[in-house]
Parts: C-alpha cells; sequence; structure tokens
C-alpha cells in the first residue's frame, strides 16, 4: 500500500438534522485508518471552499467536540453551499484539482443531494481523466428523498428525510390538539411543508394520523389542485367535520409567487414574495368558509429540517452507517461510487448498506410515486405509511444539555496553510 493520502469533506445545498453525523463518521472511520488517511479535511462551505482553498483542519479537533457532531444540527461548521459546477467553467474545474494536488489529497467524500452527486460524478470524471488518482465518493442526504429512482432500486431513502417526517407528525399532532379546541373561531389551519417538486415531506403530515381520524386534508405538488377546487373540498369537509387541518407543499402551482431562483436552477420558496400557504388561506377567506370563522395559515421554515430535538434515531444511525459506508468504499472500490441503503423484502423493516454508481445518481430525481396518492389527490395511501413509518423510530434523541441549553460541537477554526495564488469562482466574477 502506498503512502496516505489526505482527505476532504465537502458538504452541499440544504442542510439536514443528521448530516454532521454522517460528517462524524466519516472523520472517525478515516481515523481508524491511519495507515490510508492522513490529515482529513473539512471544505469551507462546499466545493467553493475547495476553490477558495479555505480548509479547515479536522483531523486537529478533539474528539469529544467530533462526538458531539451526533446531535449538532445544520451544517454550521464546515458549511454548505449552492455552487454549481458548469461544464463551460473549465478554470474552476482545474482550480479544484489544483488545490487538491497542493494539498496530497487522495480523497474526496461529498454529503448532499442530487445536485451534490452530480458535482462529485464531474470531479471524479475530471480526476480520472487527467489521471489524478482522487478517488470521489458521495454520501446521500436530503430531506426531499428526492435522490434515485421511484422504483427505490438505486437507495431506498436519504438521510434527513426520517427526521423532516418525524417533524411534521409531531407538528400535525400538536396543532390538532389546539384546532380541536378553537375551531369555533379559527376552523382551519393551513400548514406549509417544504419540498419544491416532489410531495414526501408534505406526505408525511399522514403519518400522525394513520388512522384517519383527524379531519385533515393533503395537497402536494402532485395533487394539482387548483384554489378554488381546494376551497371546494374544505368546505366540504367542514361541512362533516366543522374543522380542517390543510397540509401542503410549498410547491403546490396557485400561482405566481415571486419566488427567486438559486444557482441550480430551482425556485427559492423561502424567498418569494408570497407563500403558498398564504394564498391558499387568502382565498378561502375571500370565498367564504362554510363555519363560521376564518382560515389561518402557518409556514414552519428552517425548523423543519434541522430541529434536532425531533430528529429520528433511526435516521441519526443511518446517517452515520453511510458515512462509514463511504469510507469502506473509498478504500475498497475507488472512485466513482455513492454509499446507498437498500431496504431488504422483509416483513419487518430490515436494511442493508450497498454502493451505487455516481453517475446514475447525479442530478436523479426521484417522483413520488402516483400509486401513494388517493384516489382524489387530497391524501396518501397505506403504502405510503408503510414505507415511511419505521423512519421515524421510538425514541428521543439524548441531547447533551449545558446550563439548561443544547450543547452542540464547538470545533475550532484551525485552517490549512494556503499555497496557491487567491481565486474567485468564475460565476463571482464581474
Amino acid at each position: 500500500m502506498g503512502e496516505a493520502k489526505n482527505v476532504v469533506i465537502c458538504q452541499s445545498g440544504g442542510p439536514t438534522s443528521v448530516i454532521n453525523n454522517s460528517l462524524r463518521a466519516v472523520i472517525e472511520t478515516c481515523r481508524e485508518y491511519p495507515e490510508v488517511f492522513g490529515t482529513v479535511y473539512g471544505a469551507f462551505h462546499g466545493v467553493e471552499g475547495i476553490m477558495t482553498e479555505n480548509l479547515v483542519n479536522l483531523s486537529e479537533q478533539p474528539k469529544e467536540e467530533v462526538a458531539l457532531l451526533r446531535t449538532t444540527p445544520t451544517a454550521g461548521y464546515i458549511g454548505s453551499c449552492r455552487y454549481k459546477l458548469k461544464e463551460h467553467n473549465t478554470e474552476d474545474f482545474d482550480r479544484v484539482l489544483d488545490v487538491l494536488t497542493a494539498h496530497d489529497v487522495g480523497y474526496l467524500f461529498y454529503i448532499g443531494g442530487n445536485d451534490t452527486m452530480d458535482t462529485a460524478n464531474k470531479i471524479s470524471i475530471l480526476a480520472r481523466e487527467r489521471g489524478h488518482g482522487l478517488v470521489a465518493t458521495g454520501v446521500p442526504k436530503t430531506i426531499d428523498n428526492d435522490v434515485g429512482d421511484s422504483e427505490f432500486t438505486l437507495i431506498d431513502h436519504t438521510p434527513g428525510y426520517g427526521s423532516v417526517a418525524r417533524y411534521w407528525a409531531n407538528m400535525v399532532s400538536m396543532v390538532n390538539e389546539e384546532n380541536k379546541g378553537t375551531y369555533g373561531f379559527g376552523p382551519v389551519l393551513v400548514l406549509q411543508a417544504m419540498g419544491r417538486k416532489i410531495g414526501y415531506i408534505t406526505a408525511a403530515a399522514r403519518l400522525a394520523d394513520p388512522n384517519r381520524e383527524i379531519p385533515m386534508r393533503i395537497y402536494m405538488a402532485e395533487s394539482n389542485y387548483t384554489l378554488d377546487e381546494i376551497a371546494d373540498d374544505v368546505n366540504d369537509l367542514l361541512k362533516e367535520r366543522k374543522r380542517a387541518i390543510v397540509v401542503v407543499s410549498e410547491g403546490l402551482n396557485v400561482g405566481d409567487l415571486g419566488a427567486s431562483i438559486d444557482q441550480f436552477g430551482h425556485p427559492q420558496f423561502g424567498a418569494s414574495q408570497m407563500t403558498v400557504a398564504q394564498k391558499i388561506v387568502n382565498h378561502l377567506n375571500d370565498v367564504g368558509l362554510v363555519t363560521k370563522g376564518k382560515a389561518k395559515g402557518q409556514v414552519p421554515g428552517t425548523d423543519q429540517r434541522g430541529n434536532i430535538i425531533s430528529a429520528s434515531n433511526v435516521d441519526l444511525d443511518e446517517a452515520y452507517a453511510l458515512g462509514q459506508q463511504a469510507v469502506k468504499i473509498a478504500m475498497e472500490n475507488g472512485n466513482g461510487y455513492m454509499s446507498t441503503i437498500l431496504r431488504n423484502p422483509t416483513r419487518y423493516y430490515s436494511i442493508r448498506y450497498d454502493k451505487v454508481a455516481l453517475s446514475l445518481v447525479a442530478n436523479s430525481e426521484r417522483t413520488f410515486p402516483t400509486e401513494w396518492l388517493s384516489e382524489k389527490k387530497n391524501d396518501v395511501t397505506d403504502e405510503f405509511i408503510k414505507y415511511a413509518k419505521p423512519l421515524l423510530g421510538n425514541d428521543w434523541v439524548s441531547i447533551p444539555l449545558e446550563n439548561g441549553m443544547m450543547r452542540f460541537a464547538r470545533l475550532s477554526p484551525i485552517f490549512a496553510e494556503k499555497k496557491l495564488k487567491p481565486y474567485i469562482p468564475q460565476d463571482y466574477r464581474k
């Protein structure tokens, strides 16, 4: 075996409550093989951190602080980004390899979703073409659960989804208690869930009520309901039950919201001039409810994807195992793979870890199975519940406290010495 090579870990896209446990897994597993892996760096804010040569030394961090990454949510310590490596920006690609070469990096681990796997795949191909010897490996994450294929043969589910699903199951359970007591003057509560085009997050609301006892309607982006159709459907429910909880996807097409677009070409609904929930609330109150009172809305923000208190233990454990699996793949299989999780065809929930080619998951976009939508497309079927329920787990996450506050990891800003000239990524040049 040759000399140990250094490691760079990147993160991209929207963070999750369990992403840092994958980061922790890669750091801790690499430490177990000093003959293979040298210094482990974190690219500060993803691929941008590579290009700007901002590399945080993760090997120098105290082990007890790294261990606390398990229950440290989102991506605050090495950061994330939404920078897209574009084919025509050849200088960016050259810069990535130049920095990796300058710091004797032989292993790149990239944690993220479908766009991230595209970036990892592009880097892996470039390294192979230029004989660099770099081993690029993907570690999946995304709350949207949209990486892979709709047959679930590439990956069964992504870390981050189980926790956001649990968040929504708990959210609906709690607001239902209020709605039961206040429907006399506030009969309709409209909740908006994340999910630009694919409705796995919105669908998770049903996990709060698998027996369908709560008067609830679920309108995913795939439901294709108009405002008038929603008003008619909600009023029908009010006639029957006197109250209604309405869960809608931020990507449900109800007309122009004034949403901005990110670097990957995706709408940023959190930065839009109007939310779907507010538009629906306004319309319901304009056309009128069949019961007294008004509709009101609630739009949880980034809390839904980064709330460690409601995180799933199953999700945390699987996020760690996928980080471990990525390191194993890098050592045993070489360049161009992503660690993956597959469900065994058993009666009870059982999974296994494997690998899949980055080229198969790069820019993939799993859709929500049409057979998991109810006939009227205002709910989901029992098949979805069977799929998603095991991901919630059965225990609360144990989070260390300090002076009554959650104690998160405190990593030191120890940066590698820069060896190259300063560089501005091509998309940021004027």
